[in-house]
């Protein structure tokens, strides 16, 4: 498998190099979707089938590729991938089906940009090859005596962040639904932070991060900060350029308290 450790770790590198030109990148241009949607990125498609094809491979390339693990049968490394699986899942089949509902019943079209589509399928192809090889076929499981101390300390992170992020999204497409524009979202986590989407899935991968312990989990999770946090500073802007005095003053961007 000479030929694969290679490809591991080219991979692994990418994900690493990545990082810092998306962070910059979208701390001076915003992601054209949703409440950034512009013209002038090339054709657009249905916002549930973007969310469904470029998240996918998430799900089919991990469970092509898993069976072919040296671990794929240890119960420690089924037990890790469950939580991986269990949001691509929902990110992937869930939320556009509820998106789908919403603008039926809105009776709306909005546009996703098949370029930023295309963009995002080809980071999921990188991340669902490297977290799905990692956990079945390059982690050690054998030597990791702390093994079930850190999943059960990352899952509860994981599964917190996911709650969160789960919430937050309800509300969101609950204001669409309400119809007459955007409004200013308001109880639970958006007290204090205009983002909590966003935090919950930083918190998300942060606690797969403490689960695999690994290169691969810490690469995802400071990908996934460099990707969410900029984005949630151009709509923490957005909320006050559009709502100025109406917006609470004390919401941070995305972390609680800090930012």
């Amino acid at each position: 498998m000479v030929s694969d450790q290679k490809l591991f770790h080219y991979s692994l590198r990418a994900l690493y190099l990545i990082g810092p030109p998306t962070y910059i990148s979208l701390r001076f241009l915003q992601a054209p979707y949703g409440k950034h949607h512009r013209p002038g990125w090339g054709p657009t498609m249905s916002p549930p089938l973007a969310w469904f094809l470029m998240e996918s491979p998430t799900l089919w390339l991990t469970l092509l590729l898993f069976p072919f693990g040296l671990h794929s049968s240890n119960p420690k490394s089924l037990i890790l991938i469950s939580p991986f699986l269990l949001h691509y899942f929902h990110r992937t089949c869930i939320y556009p089906l509820r998106l789908q509902r919403n603008s039926v019943r809105r009776g709306t079209v909005s546009g996703f940009p098949i370029s930023v589509a295309v963009m995002g399928f080809g980071f999921n192809l990188l991340n669902a090859y490297l977290q799905a090889r990692w956990v079945s076929q390059y982690k050690d499981y054998d030597s990791d005596r702390w093994f079930w101390w850190r999943f059960v300390g990352g899952l509860v992170l994981f599964c917190g962040g996911m709650a969160v992020n789960i919430w937050s999204d309800r509300v969101l497409v609950g204001l669409k639904k309400e119809g007459g524009g955007y409004k200013v979202p308001r109880g639970g986590w958006f007290e204090l932070v205009s983002c909590p989407n966003y935090f919950g899935e930083i918190v998300e991968w942060l606690g797969w991060a403490v689960m695999t312990w690994s290169w691969v989990g810490l690469g995802f999770f400071l990908y996934t900060c460099a990707n969410l946090v900029p984005r949630a500073r151009a709509n923490h802007r957005w909320y006050l350029e559009k709502f100025g005095e109406d917006y609470p003053k004390g919401r941070k961007a995305v972390v609680p308290f800090l930012y």
